[in-house]
């Protein structure tokens, strides 16, 4: 899949919108924040024929929506939690994408597979540690969504043993910024803040 020309509109917002988070203008990058992924979801549809385009255009919807509740979590914690169950839905269908994608065959790759799982499971356990005396009436919500996130990241990490370059690049070093960028937002909401935030969570 290539995007080429229609993907300057989502390129540009990104630039303009970690701007304003670096200069602290949170206030005006709320405005901009519901076009980001709604200009990529233009992009993907004009793009050429995939045998995934529903898939991956399902995927991105939910994201948008979730990104557009959260911009709302202020307000209380339902926001939040109805932002984490759109993003939950499109981590599910991101599997579905991943494992549409799969071509079913012993793996040539099984040490580092397993090595992959080992680490990811080691991940997941040392993230839900470190955030669960502060999670409190969320720890089920945010516990599912840390164990269906993860399995995303399986799904991807599995496809780069499998699929060919530089596609399978693409698509791990995006699921793995996906689960960095969630990481930050967890930590950053629930054990401890840090500078600039926003940016970091917003520039993986």
């Amino acid at each position: 899949m290539r995007l080429k020309k229609s993907s300057i509109p989502y390129i540009i917002l990104s630039i303009i919108y970690l701007i304003l988070l670096l200069i602290e203008q949170e206030s005006v990058s709320c405005f901009i924040k519901p076009f980001l992924i709604l200009s990529l979801i233009v992009a993907v549809i004009s793009s050429a024929p995939f045998s995934s385009k529903k898939i991956l255009i399902t995927a991105l919807v939910c994201s948008s929506i979730g990104d557009i509740i959260l911009l709302f979590s202020n307000r209380g914690e339902i926001y939040f939690l109805g932002g984490l169950i759109f993003f939950l839905i499109s981590q599910i269908v991101y599997i579905l994408l991943f494992n549409n994608q799969l071509k079913y065959k012993k793996s040539q790759n099984s040490a580092v597979f397993w090595l992959g799982v080992t680490g990811i499971i080691i991940y997941l356990f040392a993230m839900i540690s470190i955030l669960l005396p502060s999670l409190g009436s969320l720890t089920i919500p945010v516990f599912v969504y840390a164990l269906v996130i993860c399995t995303m990241l399986l799904f991807a990490f599995n496809g780069f043993l499998n699929w060919a370059a530089p596609a399978r690049w693409y698509i791990f070093i995006g699921a793995l910024s996906f689960v960095i960028s969630d990481s930050l937002l967890a930590f950053d909401k629930f054990y401890a803040t840090f500078y600039f935030s926003s940016f970091w969570i917003m520039a993986s």
